[in-house]
């Protein structure tokens, strides 16, 4: 009995000492710095405010006429405007051939970042347009960011 009591024991110790609170990782974001976007339609507008807001000096890019085969890569510059930082975590492509890279760290309220983009046109043809849906603690969550390419083939 003496044994199970101090089996006990040793595990609530370990199960609430598990618990601390433990700083952000290098770079990285606390929960803090994390905001629920989604239920902002119910914010008060004080409460809006202090939201981040992500500002791109443009959301679409045309590589114009490129080869067949080509790799092309354009990064998409954005600045914080918003009161808290900025979180980006998920910056992903509508296929295969196109790939992002969005920053990792939190962005400070007016500081810069960018979100590469990079476009494969193997196995593409004519004119084509690909999308990355961008999300972020920001309102509206989600940012669509468009490439256009006309792709000729490389004969």
């Amino acid at each position: 009995m003496r044994k199970t009591t101090i089996l006990l024991m040793l595990t609530i110790g370990l199960v609430f000492g598990g618990c601390h609170r433990k700083a952000a990782p290098e770079g990285g974001f606390t929960v803090k710095d994390v905001h629920n976007p989604q239920t902002a339609e119910g914010m008060s507008a004080k409460d809006a405010e202090k939201l981040p807001v992500i500002e791109f000096e443009t959301t679409t890019y045309d590589f114009g006429d490129v080869v067949e085969g080509e790799r092309l890569t354009y990064a998409f510059k954005f600045k914080n405007t918003g009161k808290s930082n900025l979180i980006i975590y998920s910056s992903e492509a509508t296929c295969g051939c196109t790939t992002s890279q969005p920053p990792k760290a939190p962005i400070r309220p007016g500081e810069s970042g960018e979100i590469i983009v990079t476009f494969d046109s193997q196995g593409q043809k004519g004119q084509v347009n690909k999308r990355v849906l961008v999300g972020a603690n920001t309102y509206p969550v989600e940012t669509i960011l468009t490439i256009t390419a006309n792709v000729s083939s490389n004969k």
